[in-house]
């Protein structure tokens, strides 16, 4: 999981607002937010003193997410919020005290006022989030569909949305519970015990889980409470819906379109993949997504990997009683599907087990209680568990900065065996031994076992190593992730002929929508002990089109061109014999100048392979030739070379950006053979 989902649990789990509208607006982007409102403290983080929400797009009044103490503009993924705020001081005032914010979306900026003093103020692509019926207002909540911990505690004394975006005199002139000379979008003065916008956009409102209005002010200071309010029922609204996520009739063009990822309801964020089986002729994935209540279990299941149908999302808080956070999927020694993860909320890891073959029917949780040798509750970290079964015994996985083992011969009773890592860890493995170990996924590749996770801090990573004495004794540390976490949240399973196939979360990268997986790798561990790493053969099925070009040269310092080599789903095969150039590659998504693509190339003077911003080490053999498999999905690159290292990243998504050039500097180069072929999408819809 993300620092950040850690951060809303261990903080402040607080009270939510949500209202839904009634009637329209004009169409436009400008808007105007404010709020006069009190914090119970400044050390929270990540609620809002007002938002405004369609769909998974949101614009709020958030505090303290990005940076502890500082207001900022939140938006959904971040996609209109400052990434790289000014230095700013934080918020000093004490819980008696109201501060009126604000925030003017017009055109394209965004600035914050508090009290009337314009603060941070940065260009931005605005949306339209007031013109339609189904939009929302939300109080306390970050945005609905956040994680419990993403409230605001503190009052709100009088709420705003105006249809425009107000200059900073008409914010001054804006006085407390009076009117204004303009005229608001909406309006809350929290006058009433159930009080509805005076302005009669939304009007059915619903106070629960401890928000209440009192002394003409919305007190938040409960434990994930809510007011939903609309001019309709709403779905889920005392009644159990189990959704479906399905793909839009016509996605949008940026979308991606053969990478699994979530078409919504709701947003993938996180969308760590977890939970994965082959059973009864079928690979089943689980991935986190914002489910209406709360974080849940996506669940997809595919004959080949590649083709994906969603199922009903049958795992989220009303059926578990708690959300759904990272974990694993393992067969019991009865043959029946089980799952391992964290319950959010819950403080404990919980298992549950498979009522029918489709995998959409499971057991109520139980929570996992281990006891250490005298029969006590040990002291240990919950999160992020994994279990695996080694003869007739199971073990498990606690993950964090210290993770525990436990072990199990029914599933039931868990004896604690203390840390998971032996005391004999290696010191030059290149990270310390107390680094965190979260998502982690253990199992036997090769002669050794791989104990796949992240860090958060790092991103995606793996182990090598051994069981000695019940204590895993890594040998080798590597990262799967560079240049930030963008490849994160790791899962595996183990095919029906054997090979280990991996996905991660692709995240921080400027794809669309959220929630996108990686393609599927295939891990093997052979006798020389080098990693290897490679796309799934069955994504061969989605080939067209092939293209081929044979003994090409490239000059040092001139793009090489070729007929037929471009485009923005392509899958590209790629052989550069052996040369002295310092650096051989492709230039992808080029536009029509030539300029302003994503490089794939390997850098043999920094002993690197290139793709985009991201570089990752990499080095060739001698007289060893170079081959690149590079996968373009609008505007997401992933590159595997010679099949001992991957990397991936992203460019601006622009739809003409198409064009292709072969390249190398500090000497020529020669390209033996290039094949390409259009990629079909998985989506029917496409």
């Amino acid at each position: 999981m993300r620092l950040i989902m850690k951060i809303l649990i261990w903080g402040w789990l607080l009270v939510g607002v949500v209202v839904f509208s009634g009637q329209s607006a004009p169409a436009r982007s400008d808007k105007t937010l404010v709020a006069w409102v009190s914090l119970a403290n400044t050390t929270q983080q990540g609620g809002s003193a007002l938002t405004i929400q369609r769909g998974d797009q949101f614009d709020g009044i958030v505090f303290g997410e990005r940076q502890p103490g500082i207001w900022m503009a939140g938006s959904d993924f971040y996609r209109r919020t400052q990434m790289d705020p000014p230095a700013q001081p934080a918020e000093a005032a004490d819980s008696q005290t109201l501060i009126q914010m604000a925030i003017v979306y017009a055109g394209e900026r965004i600035t914050l006022y508090r009290n009337g003093i314009p603060g941070p103020s940065y260009a931005a692509k605005n949306v339209d989030l007031l013109t339609f019926k189904d939009n929302q207002a939300v109080f306390g909540l970050r945005h609905e569909g956040a994680s419990a911990g993403g409230y605001l505690r503190g009052t709100i004394a009088d709420a705003r949305i105006y249809a425009q975006a107000l200059s900073v005199e008409e914010i001054r002139k804006l006085e407390l519970k009076r009117e204004s000379a303009i005229k608001p979008y909406a309006w809350w003065t929290f006058e009433s015990g159930r009080e509805t916008d005076r302005m009669g956009r939304f009007p059915v409102n619903n106070l629960d889980g401890g928000a209440r209005i009192e002394g003409g002010r919305l007190v938040l200071d409960g434990v994930a409470a809510s007011l939903i309010a609309a001019d309709h029922k709403l779905p889920g609204a005392g009644e159990l819906v189990f959704e479906t996520p399905a793909m839009p009739a016509d996605p949008p063009d940026d979308w991606l379109t053969f990478h699994l990822l979530h078409p919504g309801p709701g947003g993938a964020m996180p969308g760590d993949p977890n939970c994965a089986f082959y059973w009864q002729g079928r690979y089943h994935l689980h991935y986190i997504y914002n489910h209406r209540n709360g974080f849940a279990f996506a669940h997809v299941s595919s004959t080949d990997m590649v083709h994906w149908k969603w199922h009903p999302t049958t795992l989220f808080p009303k059926t578990t009683g708690h959300g759904m956070f990272s974990g694993t999927g393992f067969i019991t020694k009865e043959g029946r599907p089980a799952i391992i993860y964290h319950g959010q909320g819950s403080g404990r890891n919980q298992l549950a087990f498979a009522l029918d073959d489709q995998l959409e029917q499971w057991t109520k949780p139980v929570p996992i209680e281990p006891r250490d040798a005298d029969g006590h509750e040990p002291k240990m970290n919950h999160w992020d568990p994994d279990c695996w079964r080694n003869g007739v015994d199971y073990y498990a996985i606690s993950g964090g900065s210290n993770p525990s083992l436990l072990k199990s011969a029914n599933l039931k009773d868990w004896r604690f065996l203390g840390p998971l890592l032996s005391d004999d860890y290696p010191a030059n493995l290149g990270v310390p031994k107390g680094e965190d170990i979260s998502c982690a996924n253990m199992f036997r590749l090769g002669n050794k076992w791989m104990l796949l996770c992240i860090s958060h801090q790092l991103g995606c990573r793996y182990y090598l190593g051994d069981f000695k004495a019940e204590k895993y004794l890594p040998e080798f540390q590597a990262l799967m992730s560079w240049n930030g976490r963008n490849f994160f949240a790791p899962e595996s399973v183990l095919t029906a002929d054997r090979r280990r196939v991996m996905w991660a979360w692709l995240i921080d990268l400027p794809v669309a929508p959220c929630g996108v997986q990686s393609l599927p790798r295939e891990l093997e561990l052979p006798a020389d002990g080098v990693l290897r790493i490679r796309p799934l053969r069955e994504l061969h099925g989605l080939r067209r089109d092939p293209r081929e070009v044979t003994d090409l040269p490239v000059k040092a310092g001139l793009a090489a061109r070729v007929e037929g080599f471009a485009g923005n789903t392509q899958e590209l095969n790629l052989i550069f014999e052996n040369s002295p150039a310092k650096e051989v590659g492709v230039d992808v998504l080029l536009d029509r100048a030539g300029t302003n693509g994503v490089r794939v190339a390997y850098e043999a003077d920094t002993k690197t392979l290139r793709v985009g911003t991201v570089r990752a080490p990499f080095e060739l053999k001698p007289g060893e030739s170079l081959n690149l498999r590079v996968f373009i999905d609008k505007n997401l690159v992933e590159v595997f070379a010679n099949e001992r290292q991957a990397a991936v990243s992203a460019g601006k998504y622009e739809p003409e950006n198409t064009g292709i050039s072969f390249i190398s500097r500090g000497g020529d180069a020669m390209v033996k053979r290039a094949t390409a072929w259009r990629m079909a999408s998985i989506y029917a819809s496409k």
